[in-house]
């Protein structure tokens, strides 16, 4: 009997809950830029019973992308692909955070397309860091969603001297995100698959633990406070997001974003949080 492979690129804290969610009776398989930590994770699950395989990846780069690709369809019929890849400005430069968070994406979007069985679906996680910037306008958006990757970084519009610091480019390349995935929607639909993103608000993981420690800790605290849930979100929260948007309930979405942010965006935009937008400018 062939193998239903589900596929998660990314394995911190978030990835790896999304790992536990979905991946109970299929063939797993992790990939992660760290190679000790990805091998680590796999001794893990295997030893709570999940069938692992795994890889080490640079989702910035196409060649190993398309590898990546390939070795979840050689291990059975790829039925979801979750990608969770991703720098935040705390752990790295403008040109760091563009070619992972933005070109990256971009990447896994294309090469999965090629391998996603009829039936299946991705989520990439973007971010509220997304929603939380202004609309592109509508040229800037249609560059940014239909660009192929191997042209991304070149577009004036992504060129690391737009940015002034790292939060910028994260945000951008969030917002990126999202429009990408609705253009990637028609070519995985033509495949007869589905593919979203979610956008989490503040997550109790350690990429976000150092954010809070961060210069940018006071502010990611009052938006926080001013939400309607009032507290951070956990890796079990956007792990039954992730489940939900793969599953057969969800069969009649895609190309859409589903934000998961506790609040915070509605407090932002509703004027709750005032004293925070003043400090933003």
């Amino acid at each position: 009997m062939k193998h239903e492979v589900a596929v998660v690129i990314g394995v911190g804290g978030m990835g790896q809950s999304i790992a536990r969610r979905i991946g109970s009776g299929t063939q797993l398989l992790i990939a992660d830029v760290d190679e000790k930590h990805v091998g680590a994770v796999a001794t893990e699950l295997e030893d709570e019973g999940y069938e692992v395989d795994s890889a080490v990846v640079d989702v910035s780069s196409a060649g190993p992308v398309a590898a990546l690709a390939q070795q979840a369809a050689s291990l059975g019929s790829v039925r979801a692909v979750v990608h969770t890849a991703g720098l935040s400005p705390i752990q790295a430069p403008v040109k760091a955070i563009l070619a992972v968070d933005l070109l990256g994406v971009a990447l896994v979007l294309e090469e999965f397309a090629e391998v996603i069985a009829p039936g299946g679906a991705g989520v990439v996680i973007a971010s509220m860091a997304g929603a939380l910037r202004p609309p592109f306008p509508p040229e800037v958006a249609r560059q940014l969603a239909t660009t192929p990757a191997s042209e991304l970084l070149a577009l004036p519009v992504a060129s690391a001297d737009q940015f002034t610091n790292g939060s910028q480019a994260y945000g951008f390349a969030k917002r990126a995100n999202q429009v990408r995935v609705q253009a990637a929607s028609v070519a995985w639909g033509a495949r007869g698959a589905r593919i979203n993103s979610v956008s989490p608000g503040t997550i109790a993981t350690p990429m976000n633990a150092a954010e809070l420690d961060g210069e940018h800790g006071e502010l990611m605290r009052m938006m926080v406070d001013a939400s309607n849930a009032g507290r951070l979100g956990t890796p079990n929260e956007i792990s039954a997001a992730v489940e939900f948007l793969l599953s057969p309930a969800a069969a009649f979405i895609s190309g859409t974003d589903l934000l998961v942010d506790g609040g915070v965006t509605a407090a932002f935009q509703t004027g709750a949080l005032d004293a925070l937008q003043a400090a933003l400018g």
